[in-house]
């Protein structure tokens, strides 16, 4: 497992003073973190050079605090880190993608 996180990603709705700790959990195919007794979480699926980014799942009991973003932004992070293109399958991320051009670049 990889840690991300304690890193402010610049979206304004994350939770004040701390900024929630991603892990990259390898053998669960996904980025995930765990805040007051719920997991959060961005699946993916492998194939080849290419990550397939296939839901990203929030609690509603976490939602409203930029959650589901700083999850997608340290996904597509890790795919610019590692040279992989990015597929969205799942709407939240091709809809984070859509509003930040900046990443534009790792689809197709």
């Amino acid at each position: 497992m990889r840690f991300f996180g304690g890193y402010n990603w610049g979206e304004e709705n994350i939770m004040e003073n701390s900024t929630p700790q991603i892990i990259h959990n390898t053998e669960q195919n996904r980025f995930e973190t765990q805040l007051d007794g719920h997991t959060a979480q961005l699946n993916y699926q492998m194939t080849g050079k290419t990550i397939i980014f296939t839901h990203t799942g929030v609690p509603p009991a976490l939602e409203g605090r930029g959650i589901g973003s700083l999850l997608v932004r340290t996904g597509l992070e890790y795919a610019r880190g590692n040279n992989l293109k990015v597929k969205a399958l799942c709407w939240f991320v091709s809809g984070y993608i859509q509003r930040h051009p900046e990443y534009r670049d790792l689809t197709g």
